[in-house]
């Protein structure tokens, strides 16, 4: 069973409120920032719909201390900064990734650090000699965003397994695919080979739960669009489960004769600002008949918040992590 993420409810003055998502909240408190935390809230407040003049204001702070603020919540991936306080100068610049020459590479293998294992799993793994390019690349992810050896491994493999899950025609993920991916662990601060298992059972998790809200959304024979899977995710990330969408998807076509997400979004806002995620919690809150499964779920199962592990791909995960520690 999927372990949901509750969120946390800063109360504001009035009748206002602000809800965060665990994730969000423990991402501001790693960075270890207020003013990036600050202008997160009152972005959130005021709905993104300011100026950066207008937000230096209310704040009582300058236009560089948002957009330093904002070039922070930007690196967290909190925001997209070409879509937010558009007019904002740019603050400190962001240190871009260093360049290495080849005699530095080369240095930093016949040394005989750990780079150098990384080098031999690497082009193993990918099946292929690397290039000066692609070996400039990965030792960024081990030099510049200080990924440990064994975590870069673990990472390939699941960019790997990522591509083999696109059917019979995939093929092995480019250095830059997988450099993308090294950004993305760094910034979730998965600097460790438990954090990156948690880390890729929680996105395990997540697939499955996404699997079963599709069913229930009648989505068959396509991936969500961009704006569905913000919907889903966003309804994962509260705690939701295929049950509750379920029955937020046949309200919506009832009411709307169509499957409106923004008219389904707003019913699992309600349902989240009372505490109510799962279809017995908002069936007995209104007095109705408990829920019966439509979408192929096991009614036993009526309850849960999202879909079972895929236990056999978790317990591959373990056995590399345990080869890479008895190394």
């Amino acid at each position: 069973m999927f372990v949901s993420m509750p969120d946390k409810s800063f109360m504001l003055s009035g009748s206002e409120s602000v809800i965060l998502a665990t994730q969000t909240v423990d991402k501001l408190l790693r960075a270890g920032d207020g003013d990036a935390a600050l202008l997160y809230l009152y972005m959130l407040k005021t709905h993104e719909q300011s100026t950066p003049a207008q937000a230096a204001q209310a704040m009582g702070k300058s236009v560089a201390w948002v957009a330093s603020a904002m070039a922070l919540l930007s690196r967290l991936g909190r925001i997209k900064s070409d879509e937010v306080f558009e007019e904002a100068q740019p603050g400190p610049p962001v240190q871009e990734p260093r360049r290495y020459t080849v005699d530095e590479i080369v240095q930093e293998i016949e040394t005989g650090s750990s780079f150098s294992a990384l080098v031999d799993e690497a082009q193993r793994s990918l099946g292929k000699i690397l290039s000066p390019d692609e070996l400039e690349r990965l030792f960024g992810m081990y030099d510049y965003l200080r990924l440990p050896a064994e975590v870069v491994m673990l990472l390939i493999t699941h960019c790997i397994a990522e591509c083999q899950r696109r059917g019979v025609n995939w093929r092995m993920p480019s250095m830059r695919y997988i450099e993308k991916a090294a950004y993305t662990w760094e910034r979730e601060g998965i600097f460790t080979l438990d954090k990156a298992e948690e880390y890729l059972k929680e996105l395990e998790l997540r697939r499955s739960a996404q699997g079963e809200i599709k069913a229930a959304l009648q989505i068959r024979d396509r991936d969500f669009s961009d704006s569905e899977k913000r919907y889903v995710d966003g309804w994962i990330e509260m705690g939701f489960g295929y049950d509750a969408v379920e029955i937020a998807y046949d309200r919506t076509v009832t009411n709307t004769g169509r499957p409106a997400m923004g008219y389904m979004n707003a019913i699992m806002n309600s349902w989240h600002s009372k505490g109510l995620h799962s279809a017995h919690d908002i069936l007995e809150k209104e007095g109705k008949p408990p829920y019966r499964a439509k979408s192929g779920g096991d009614p036993k199962d009526a309850n849960k918040k999202y879909g079972t592990q895929n236990q056999e791909e978790i317990e591959r995960m373990q056995r590399l992590l345990d080869k890479i520690k008895d190394e």
